[in-house]
């Protein structure tokens, strides 16, 4: 399953701080759909990623019916990326 996607990174403060990506609703119900053929814990499922020219492997993490992605620093300062930028994403689902 490949998906594409538009929307704003955001800053979770928690105790461990970290930026996401949420994928939109209708496309997180398309993953929660195959989740438990690719899932290896708790609901996360394994993607490989493209923002811009840099691509990577993480893991979505559902929330509240939905699911995150992970912005990690290397692919902020790679694509010079801060809160409230808006990105185009494109995930593929890794079996």
């Amino acid at each position: 399953m490949n998906l594409e996607f538009n929307d704003k990174i955001w800053y979770w403060r928690g105790p461990a701080p970290w930026y996401f990506v949420t994928v939109p609703a209708d496309q997180s119900r398309e993953l929660k759909e195959i989740s438990n053929l690719v899932t290896y814990g708790w609901g996360v499922i394994p993607v490989q990623v493209r923002i811009g020219h840099t691509e990577w492997q993480t893991s979505l993490f559902p929330k509240d019916g939905r699911y995150l992605v992970p912005i990690k620093a290397s692919v902020r300062q790679a694509e010079n990326l801060a809160e409230g930028d808006n990105v185009t994403i494109q995930l593929g689902v890794l079996l």
